[in-house]
């Protein structure tokens, strides 16, 4: 069996688990083909954006198990975690992976919603009197 590198990614509320192994470049999602799991190529090039500033586009299969939040929140997550697990696979390629901002974990979330208002910061119509 091929060596396999796993690596987890996280974006929003979104959580993506890495599996990659040489091959030929297929990207498995959940058990569906890219193209299929994200329609919108955005995603796919963001899930697909830690392998072309390495140069190692078609060399890796990647098999990723992703849950929760929406489309963006877990491409977003594949993307870190395919970035982790490449770092895991070559040290050497941690230093072009940092300066493209593919190793950052971006900490922003969802704002809680607050009794007595309809929203996180709406509030109710002011009235002076």
């Amino acid at each position: 069996m091929p060596t396999q590198y796993n690596a987890t990614g996280r974006r929003k509320t979104s959580t993506a688990r890495v599996y990659l192994t040489a091959g030929d470049g297929t990207i498995t999602i959940n058990g569906r083909e890219a193209p299929d799991y994200f329609p919108q190529n955005a995603r796919r090039r963001s899930v697909l954006m830690p392998f072309e500033v390495i140069d190692a586009l078609g060399e890796y299969d990647v098999q990723i198990n992703a849950d929760g939040g929406g489309l963006t929140g877990q491409a977003e997550a594949a993307q870190l975690g395919i970035a982790r697990a490449l770092v895991k696979v070559d040290e050497a390629m941690k230093k072009p992976l940092r300066e493209a901002g593919f190793l950052t974990r971006d900490d922003r979330m969802v704002e809680r919603k607050k009794y007595g208002q309809p929203k996180a910061r709406k509030k109710g119509q002011f009235s002076k009197r």
